[in-house]
C-alpha cells in the first residue's frame, strides 16, 4: 500500500511540473505562425510596431502572442490557433484613466509606485485595468473593474 501511495504521489507531482512547464511562453519567429494566426496578426499590426512573438499552452490550447508599441504606446494581443482575438493588453497613461479607475488604483497602490497601467480586454470587451506596482525591488500586480470596483477574480 506504501508502494502504491509514493507511486501515485510521484506520478502527480511529474504530471504538475509537466503542467507548469506547458505553461510557460516560448519566443517564437513569425515564420512559425499558423496561416490563420497569421492573418489576424496582420490584421492586429497595421501601423504597429511588431517587438515579437511568442507561444504557450494554457489549459491545454495553444496560444499566440504578439508584442507591439502602438503610438508609443505598448500593446499585446493573445490569439488562438484558429486567429481568434482572445485578449489583449494595452498601456494607457495615467492621465486618460477614468477618475474612478485612477482613484481605485491608487488607493490600491497605498504607498507603493505604479509603474505602468493596462487596460485588459476579452473577445473585444474591457473588463479590467491593471497596474504593475513596485514596493522596493519587487513587482505585483493589482487589478480593478472598467468601472474603477473592485473585481470578484483576478483577469
Amino acid at each position: 500500500m506504501k508502494t502504491q501511495l509514493i507511486g501515485l504521489s510521484c506520478a502527480l507531482v511529474v504530471l504538475t511540473i509537466s503542467s507548469v512547464v506547458e505553461a510557460q511562453s516560448k519566443k517564437i519567429d513569425r515564420s512559425a505562425l499558423p496561416p490563420a494566426v497569421e492573418m489576424t496578426v496582420a490584421a492586429q499590426t497595421q501601423g504597429a510596431t511588431v517587438k515579437g512573438f511568442s507561444t504557450e499552452v494554457e489549459y491545454d490550447k495553444r496560444i499566440y502572442e504578439v508584442a507591439m508599441t502602438v503610438n508609443g504606446h505598448a500593446r499585446s494581443v493573445e490569439i488562438d490557433e484558429h486567429g481568434v482575438v482572445l485578449e489583449t493588453e494595452d498601456e494607457v497613461p495615467m492621465s486618460a484613466l477614468p477618475p474612478a479607475v485612477k482613484a481605485a488604483l491608487t488607493k490600491a497602490a497605498g504607498n507603493d509606485t505604479i509603474e505602468k497601467v493596462e487596460t485588459l480586454s476579452k473577445k473585444g470587451r474591457l473588463v479590467a485595468y491593471k497596474a504593475t506596482v513596485k514596493t522596493g525591488t519587487k513587482r505585483s500586480e493589482i487589478q480593478v473593474g472598467p468601472d474603477g470596483q473592485k473585481l470578484g477574480h483576478p483577469e
